[in-house]
């Protein structure tokens, strides 16, 4: 700055502000490529249906119907008059009730679970059932069992006398079952996944209000 005379740097940095304000203004102010030019408000029309989003790219197939044996034959006419008694039966019913017991009276077998099982078994069944578990704990043996799937569950058999029914299902599942001794040795079956087949005989009085399958017979088929 000189003396008394006028500030020279300060008119300097004006000017130098005046061009950086000007050239931000023609680059700001400037359309590059094409823009759709302004349009008038259009209310949304009420008869046009809003977007739908859907994260799924085909539809979920309905899950396929369980088989259930032929109305018309000899079992399907014995399971038929079962309504009759307790208008809440249905046998595609009855087969998700069986594999829920199937499921939790093989864990509870394996586990030692006696309460659990002394709900789902009949007295005979289950007297059968815990002789097998103590005879197990007296020789310091664990059963391992581990139900990977249910393959298929099917109606095979069915009895209804008075009031009382009995249901015979054929259970194809894959399992891993074995038995290791004290030191945890296997001394029966295997640790590989196996596809095992049990026929599974299911009681009940229909007219009861408890409504619980009992099992009152297991065999290997």
């Amino acid at each position: 700055m000189n003396g008394g005379g006028f500030p020279i740097d300060l008119v300097l940095f004006g000017m130098v502000a005046a061009f950086l304000v000007l050239r931000l203004r023609s680059i700001l102010g400037r359309r590059t490529g094409y823009e759709r030019p302004p349009q008038p408000y259009q209310p949304a029309q009420p008869n046009m249906a809003a977007p739908v989003i859907d994260a799924q790219a085909e539809p979920v197939p309905p899950a396929p119907a369980r088989p259930v044996p032929d109305p018309a034959s000899a079992l399907g006419q014995t399971l038929a008059r079962m309504p009759a008694i307790d208008r809440n039966f249905t046998p595609a019913g009855f087969l998700d009730g069986a594999e829920k017991a199937f499921a939790m009276i093989v864990a509870a077998f394996a586990g030692g679970d006696r309460v659990a099982l002394r709900s789902l078994l009949s007295d005979d069944t289950y007297r059968a059932f815990e002789t097998a578990i103590a005879g197990r704990e007296a020789a310091g043996q664990t059963q391992v069992s581990e139900l990977r799937g249910i393959q298929s569950a099917t109606i095979e058999a069915a009895e209804l006398r008075a009031t009382v029914a009995q249901i015979t299902v054929r259970f194809v599942s894959d399992q891993i079952s074995l038995t290791r001794d004290k030191d945890g040795k296997e001394i029966a079956g295997t640790d590989a996944v196996t596809e095992l087949t049990d026929l599974w005989t299911f009681e009940r009085d229909l007219s009861a209000g408890d409504p619980t399958w009992r099992l009152i017979a297991a065999r290997s088929a």
